[in-house]
C-alpha cells in the first residue's frame, strides 16, 4: 500500500503561494486580452463561492444611481469612497465613471484589479474587532450583495458594513439580496426594502430585491 505524501509545511506554504501568484497572473493575462478584445473582463462565476453575476440592465441601472449619487456631491467628490462588498460584476461600470472604489472579495482572482482590490472574509468579522481597520470608517457608498442567504451572513455583512461606513448618519447603503434575509437584514441597519429588483444572468431560484437607507427607487428612471 502506497504511503500518503505529506509536504513539508515550508514546502507547503511555497506551494501555495506559487499557486496564488499564477492565479492573479492569468487574471491579469484575461483582463488584458479583454482590454484588447473590447470583451467584458468579468471572471466566470464560481457557484461554490455563491457567485451570481447581475445582468446588462442591473449593473448600468445602479451604475446609473452612483452617478446620480456622485453629481449631488460637487466639491465633496475628493474625498468620497465606494465599497463593493461581494458584487464584483459591479466593479467594471461603476469604475468606468468613477475611479474611488474599492472591491471587497474572498475570491483571490480579483486581486487582477490591483489596489482597488481588498481580500476580505465574512467568517473573520465577528471575532476580530480589528479586522479591516485600515478601512474603518472610510466610505461613503457602500453596495453590497451578501453571498449566502443565511442568518450568520446577514450578521456579519451589517457588522462589516457599520465598520466601514465613513458616518452612519450619511453614508448611503444598497444591498441586494433575497427577500427571506429582510427580518435579519433591517433588524441590524437602517435600510427598507425598495421597488427596484436586481436580475441576474441566470435564473435563480430565490426572489431577489433591493434594500437601502434611503429612497433608491427616485434615483431610478421607470422605462
Amino acid at each position: 500500500m502506497d504511503d500518503e505524501i505529506s509536504l513539508p509545511a515550508d514546502t507547503l506554504a511555497i506551494l501555495n503561494e506559487f499557486l496564488l501568484e499564477r492565479s492573479k497572473r492569468e487574471a491579469e493575462e484575461e483582463i488584458q486580452i479583454a482590454n484588447k478584445t473590447g470583451k467584458d473582463a468579468l471572471f466566470e462565476e464560481d457557484w461554490q463561492l455563491s457567485q451570481f453575476w447581475y445582468n446588462t440592465k442591473t449593473k448600468l441601472t445602479l451604475r446609473d444611481v452612483v452617478g446620480k449619487l456622485l453629481a449631488q456631491q460637487k466639491e465633496d467628490l475628493e474625498d468620497f469612497h465606494i465599497a463593493l462588498l461581494s458584487c464584483p460584476s459591479l466593479y467594471k461600470d461603476i469604475r468606468s465613471i468613477y475611479d474611488k472604489v474599492r472591491i471587497f472579495e474572498y475570491d483571490q482572482r480579483f486581486a487582477a484589479f490591483g489596489t482597488d482590490f481588498v481580500h476580505y472574509d465574512l467568517n473573520c468579522i465577528g471575532s476580530n474587532p480589528d479586522y479591516l481597520k485600515e478601512h474603518h470608517q472610510q466610505y461613503d457608498l457602500i453596495l453590497a450583495d451578501p453571498p449566502f442567504l443565511s442568518q450568520e451572513c446577514i450578521a456579519n455583512t451589517c457588522e462589516i458594513i457599520k465598520r466601514l461606513q465613513k458616518h452612519p448618519r450619511e453614508c448611503k447603503l444598497i444591498l441586494c439580496s433575497g427577500e427571506v434575509v429582510e427580518p435579519w437584514l433591517t433588524a441590524r441597519l437602517p435600510v427598507l426594502k425598495c421597488n427596484f429588483r436586481p436580475e441576474h444572468e441566470r435564473n435563480l431560484g430565490n426572489e431577489f430585491v433591493s434594500y437601502a437607507n434611503f429612497n433608491l427607487d427616485e434615483y431610478i428612471e421607470n422605462k
